[in-house]
């Protein structure tokens, strides 16, 4: 219940709505039970001892008695559910910020379709339990008072053999709430691989198709889907289950009651309208019973959604400031990498790195896939942090200083280009979007990309589509280097810009990054090795450590590491791609 009333506490900011909708729902409780407590008057006063008086007074009560109750249910119902509704925002906003908190290594551990699910499916069932089961569960409770008062007033002997019916309802209904809370919880962790599943096999549609697998992703989205079908099923089986025997149990109440009451009234003991006012208010009283028990199913599916949404917003972000942290000023001098060791889930990537990078220095990363180039350059911007040793810009350990400020002074352009279904000038201007409209056209000049941009059919008001799908690689990547131009980041970093684009295009998409590199401190992570030629300074990196480092001449006449990726792209692959890299 921890989970429930933390829920409940995030709707204290509206405590005034929910206040009266708690009045509205007591009126509704209340007049429910005056209409079961007219039913004597009505049939003992009206039917039997034929009162003209009260035959003009009892109809007007029973139609000001359905319009309060219409009144006070709309106004709950309204008040109940902006509640809800802004609770579930104001959870899946918490939920969202939390995760653009957190680090690379988060994202690595959670599929997106994983993360995507939580925001939207288990919340769906928070949604649920807030928005639906909390107003059934005062509304129906406040009626269950209030009938309860009602057949106590009428027969209290009655009244003693129909509650002997509810302690038995009472295991039933935590039994099968305990089964709910189970099935919800599996359910929402296959409803999590599913969409996994669609999100990799929808966004890699091209390589599903390219090596003729579709039937192959076909038969694994058919065994989620199937054990998504089981466990909805078993939900519903749980749910069906439930209510029937409620009802059976009412039954029994019920059957007893008569046959108590018949006898009653028979001998005199009691009045045909005090026993129906009873049986009425009883017959009522079962329905929010029934309901209650369904709520409680609704609640523990909800309680289920909010453990793991909660298992998120408590995670504390692997990357934050420090208590102390300071902006850092603009680099003036140099970038320092001090015994840097890093690994993943303690597998060692990095072993005591030590390098330095002088302000406005080209500095390009090279060596054969899995040497620990990428993973380098990443713990500049802090996207990890180094498990031993420090980095430093000006002597300030990048840990001491606030991850805005680090991160603002680098400006990122990789080999997967990352675009968003919006505009191109929106594209350009991320990061500031209120950046003028000449800032953005000279970006995109200088990264080459106006021209092509102005034939699109609304020129910087066209939609890109997707990762920029209406785009060829070369433009996608000609926009990203025109965003990084914008951003105006003293240091830059290529991550394989060129190396996914065809001859004419790399031609186009080098001079735009030449324009991008002047007079900023720009680490490339190399695969061609031709474009690293007139690099200040070529390291290269073997086994988690450095290799060697110097100029593209220096190192080939070392007849080294470097000499031997160059001979072995360049001789045996004749000028092409190489894959070492």
């Amino acid at each position: 219940m921890d989970i429930f009333k933390r829920l409940l506490r995030l709707a204290r900011p509206h405590a005034l709505k929910f206040t009266v909708a708690m009045v509205c729902m007591l009126v509704v409780g209340a007049t429910t039970s005056a209409l079961a407590f007219l039913v004597k008057p009505t049939l003992d006063e009206i039917f039997l001892k034929r009162n003209a008086e009260l035959l003009m007074w009892i109809p007007l009560a029973v139609v000001g008695i359905y319009l309060t109750k219409g009144a006070c249910n709309y106004i709950q119902t309204v008040l109940m559910n902006f509640i809800g509704q802004r609770v579930v925002a104001d959870l899946r906003a918490a939920l969202y910020r939390q995760i653009q908190t957190q680090s690379l290594a988060f994202f690595t551990r959670n599929p997106t379709g994983t993360l995507m699910s939580r925001i939207t499916n288990d919340v769906s069932y928070v949604q649920g339990a807030v928005s639906e089961a909390v107003t059934a569960l005062l509304k129906d409770s406040f009626t269950l008072v209030c009938l309860v008062f009602v057949i106590f007033y009428r027969d209290w002997q009655l009244a003693i053999i129909a509650m002997f019916v509810f302690p038995l309802a009472v295991y039933p209904i935590a039994k099968f709430g305990r089964m709910m809370r189970q099935v919800a919880t599996r359910t929402q962790v296959t409803l999590g691989s599913l969409t996994a599943l669609l999100q990799e096999t929808i966004a890699g549609t091209r390589i599903v198709k390219a090596f003729s697998m579709e039937e192959y992703e076909n038969k694994r989205f058919a065994v989620e889907n199937e054990r998504l079908f089981r466990l909805y099923l078993k939900s519903v089986s749980i749910t069906a289950i439930s209510s029937p025997f409620m009802e059976f149990l009412g039954g029994l109440g019920i059957s007893a009651i008569i046959f108590y009451g018949g006898y009653q009234v028979i001998h005199g003991h009691s009045t045909p309208g005090t026993f129906f006012s009873f049986l009425t208010a009883l017959i009522m009283l079962y329905e929010p019973v029934k309901r209650l028990t369904n709520v409680n199913n609704t609640i523990q599916q909800g309680i289920a959604g909010a453990e793991r949404v909660f298992g998120i917003i408590d995670l504390v972000p692997e990357i934050e400031n420090a208590p102390d942290a300071r902006p850092l000023p603009r680099i003036s001098r140099e970038i320092e990498v001090r015994n840097v060791t890093f690994g993943y889930e303690e597998q060692p990537v990095l072993r005591n790195i030590n390098l330095t990078i002088r302000a406005g220095e080209v500095v390009a990363f090279v060596g054969v896939s899995g040497g620990g180039k990428t993973t380098l350059v990443n713990l500049i911007p802090r996207f990890y942090d180094v498990t031993g040793g420090a980095i430093l810009i000006d002597g300030r350990d990048i840990r001491a200083v606030t991850v805005e400020s680090l991160r603002g002074q680098i400006a990122i352009v990789t080999q997967q280009t990352i675009l968003f279904n919006d505009t191109v000038r929106n594209n350009i201007a991320y990061g500031d979007i209120e950046r003028t409209e000449e800032a953005i056209v000279a970006a995109a000049k200088a990264a080459n990309a106006h021209e092509f941009i102005m034939r699109l059919p609304k020129g910087y008001d066209t939609l890109i589509g997707e990762q920029g799908t209406k785009l060829s690689g070369g433009e996608r990547q000609r926009i990203s280097i025109a965003r990084a131009l914008l951003k105006d980041a003293p240091i830059l970093i290529l991550d394989e810009a060129t190396s996914s684009l065809d001859s004419e295009a790399e031609i186009e998409v080098q001079e735009a990054l030449e324009n991008l590199m002047k007079g900023r401190t720009t680490l490339v992570i190399a695969h061609r090795l031709s474009t690293i030629r007139n690099a200040d300074r070529i390291v290269v990196l073997a086994g988690g450590g450095i290799r060697e480092e110097g100029t593209h001449d220096y190192l080939l006449a070392c007849q080294g590491e470097y000499c031997r990726l160059y001979n072995m792209q360049f001789k045996g692959n004749g000028e092409g791609k190489g894959n070492a890299l």
